[in-house]
């Protein structure tokens, strides 16, 4: 069966964040956990399913992102026996985000409240690096969306995919690789697909948003569009017409792809890849 995300209605909007509920040899677990202005959706998803947060014993973080992981800080506060995973490199950052939360104020501005709410810090103590093996499932490095992504398999073959996996907003068909600076490097994302391929998922719970179980046609799209997006950008194309170019290959869903990755994201991505590739 498939994994059924919570959907944390960010900003009012249905499908723009997902987070997951899951069984561990030690108990509930969430996957990502979204802003911390999406807390009492979260919340509300949990009671919806029976369970209260202080249920949760392990938060699994793909990456530090705040759609992903901005409320760490604020649900360990509300609950301190919550157990929080994520890679080596993230971890400074979630107990001390001070320089993840002005970095983010830059590229947001007045935004950046509303969109993502309190980024509080993670005590030290709760605070865990993942190794090969998270509560029971397979943990891996997954760099190229961000360098310090990783994704767990479980045992039924679901891979907790955060954005390893791209984005493609369920029921609808399209994979988008989201290429937000400053560490989007689409060779190292090649060889995390070709590591997500070697494991042969059942299934990719995505966090943007959905499992999808049609996984060896996702990947290879996902494949084929990094790498056209990599070569269309290369040239002095402007913002507006690599956006133009984005929403042309949508089929169906634009605004709520739009909602979890924003193309202008993608295009700066993109283009900071070929500024540090020019200045090498």
């Amino acid at each position: 069966m498939a994994p059924d995300p919570l959907d944390l209605h960010h900003q009012g909007a249905e499908r723009v964040i997902g987070s997951y509920v899951l069984d561990t040899e030690d108990g509930p677990a969430l996957f990502d956990c979204g802003p911390s202005s999406c807390r009492d959706a979260l919340v509300a998803g949990l009671h919806a399913r029976g369970l209260e947060l202080t249920d949760l014993r392990h938060l699994l973080l793909s990456h530090i992102h705040l759609d992903h992981a901005g409320a760490a800080g604020v649900l360990v506060r509300e609950h301190p026996g919550l157990q929080v995973y994520v890679s080596e490199v993230g971890a400074p950052h979630l107990v001390d985000p001070s320089r993840l939360e002005a970095s983010a104020r830059r590229l947001y501005g007045d935004l950046f409240d509303d969109l993502w709410g309190e980024l509080a810090p993670v005590p030290k103590e709760n605070v865990h690096v993942t190794g090969e093996r998270v509560v029971g499932l397979e943990c891996f490095a997954t760099p190229g969306h961000a360098s310090h992504h990783v994704c767990y398999l479980s045992a039924d073959g679901t891979l907790y995919a955060g954005d390893a996996a791209g984005v493609r907003i369920q029921p609808h068909t399209t994979v988008l690789p989201p290429t937000p600076p400053p560490e989007f490097d689409p060779e190292a994302w090649l060889r995390t697909l070709d590591e997500i391929e070697r494991r042969s998922p059942a299934q990719l719970a995505l966090i943007h948003f959905g499992a999808a179980d049609d996984v060896t046609r996702h990947l290879a799209e996902l494949r084929r569009r990094l790498g056209d997006w990599v070569a269309r950008t290369e040239t002095d194309v402007t913002e507006a017409e690599f956006s133009e170019s984005v929403r042309s290959e949508v089929g169906s869903g634009l605004e709520e792809y739009e909602r979890a990755m924003p193309f202008w994201q993608s295009y700066a991505g993109l283009t900071r890849y070929w500024e540090k590739r020019r200045g090498a």
